[in-house]
């Protein structure tokens, strides 16, 4: 696939966005048709609202390291990569052979089984917050478990949360946040905005149970915490009594003991997901020893926690083995350092060809925004056109490279300085063609 014609880099968004997406169409006529099967089944032909987009969703049926590929054939560099959780690549295969061994040996064993007690100890030694943790199947899973905790121990109802927060399918709070929500008592606070936050924690005390948040915000841009925000918080939730809850489901992968390991920062209660299932489906929700040991069975009036497939045995072998095997201190270094790289020259590229935008992020996460900088909270994220988001993704993808719609891009362990040069190169390219159609720099 390639960039657009010359003869349309200076014409009407309109007119150059409807070109893009025609071509997008007509070279990928089996995503096409299977996008159309799909509805026949599905609402929209779709059954995960974040592989929506428009035209219509390409279809992949494989992929190798960094690399995926369409049901058309084509080939493309991926930063998607499963929204954060493909951190490891596509087929490992040290990930591969212990998920092999895992279906060999059988599955849904319906007991304790081998790899459970060793993920979560190895889980216990790397990041300094977790004392003790429990599996589930998802960050949304697990982040319900860590409010429900929270509100039951603390014997109180209200938790506050960050305006355009997101924390799984029915806690999230972007534009006003989803009639699908859970009916928690929510409290809204401005991201990074210490002195209104901490009041507002000293306003509700008595009735707060927690704060949660995100140490870098993934779903709301990419957008990290301060440090002073952080102590903040942790400082003010001490003296209320409420606990405190690091959504860490992407930004763990951050650093090797977690984005709160590098922060020095220990919340109450940590949330996990995305790549530590090793590609299969995993949650995990984890904190003080004297918080979660309400869950020891044993204990008169524990809190009992079910699930047929909290420990099931792809999860916990393909997870272990990524995580002590794979994402080695040395490998996260390296992915995160090339992630601050990159980040940097694509801000540059914006500098170079006077259009605005910031990149934000931190190592292996980031997400473009075409809005003049700096940003430290949601809120100047607000008011873009559309258009510019949906063209630069149609854009992208013309060039191989596959991208989320809304700018964030996530890289992989096998994302190497080709790849990242590659990107940027796509990127400078894209923003030369389509200049005089995106926000200029003042």
């Amino acid at each position: 696939m390639s960039a657009a014609p010359a003869v349309l880099r200076n014409a009407d968004l309109d007119a150059v966005l409807a070109d893009a997406e025609e071509r997008l169409t007509a070279a990928n006529p089996n995503s096409f048709a299977r996008h159309r099967e799909a509805m026949a089944a599905l609402p929209g032909g779709n059954t995960r609202a974040v592989l929506w987009y428009r035209p219509f969703p390409l279809a992949l049926v494989g992929g190798d390291g960094c690399h995926v590929e369409d049901i058309d054939g084509h080939r493309y560099v991926d930063l998607v990569s499963e929204y954060s959780a493909g951190l490891y690549g596509h087929s490992d295969p040290t990930i591969a052979r212990a998920m092999k061994k895992a279906i060999d040996d059988g599955l849904a064993l319906g007991a304790p089984n081998r790899y459970e007690a060793r993920y979560a100890a190895a889980i216990v030694e790397r990041f300094p917050a977790i004392e003790r943790v429990r599996f589930c199947n998802s960050g949304t899973e697990a982040n319900i478990m860590a409010l429900s905790m929270a509100r039951a121990i603390t014997g109180r109802g209200k938790i506050i949360a960050m305006h355009e927060g997101y924390h799984g399918g029915v806690l999230t709070f972007a534009h006003g946040g989803s009639p699908l929500n859970l009916p928690f008592p929510f409290v809204f606070a401005d991201y990074n905005c210490i002195d209104a936050t901490v009041a507002l924690i000293r306003e509700h005390a008595k009735d707060l149970a927690a704060v949660i948040l995100e140490p870098m915000m993934g779903g709301g841009g990419c957008i990290p915490a301060t440090r002073e925000f952080l102590v903040a918080v942790r400082e003010a939730t001490l003296k209320s009594g409420a606990l405190l809850i690091f959504d860490e489901v992407m930004t763990s992968r951050l650093h090797y003991r977690g984005l709160h390991g590098a922060h020095g920062i220990n919340p109450d209660i940590m949330s996990l997901g995305k790549y530590l299932g090793g590609g299969a489906s995993f949650g995990a929700f984890g904190g003080r020893a004297d918080l979660m040991d309400r869950f020891d069975p044993a204990r008169p009036g524990a809190f009992s926690h079910g699930g047929t497939f909290n420990n099931n045995v792809l999860s916990m072998a393909g997870g272990l083995a990524g995580f002590t095997e794979v994402l080695t201190e040395e490998a996260s270094r390296d992915v995160n350092e090339r992630g601050d790289r990159m980040r940097a020259a694509l801000g540059e590229a914006f500098v170079r060809h006077g259009v605005a935008g910031v990149v934000l992020g931190r190592g292996s996460l980031m997400n473009i925004h075409f809005v003049p900088g700096p940003v430290t909270s949601p809120a100047p994220l607000d008011g873009v056109d559309p258009r510019i988001l949906t063209l630069y993704h149609v854009e992208m993808l013309l060039r191989g490279q596959h991208v989320t719609p809304r700018g964030m891009l996530a890289l992989s362990l096998p994302f190497g300085d080709a790849e990242a040069d590659g990107f940027v190169a796509a990127f400078d390219d894209f923003l030369a063609a389509h200049r005089a159609l995106l926000p200029r720099a003042a």
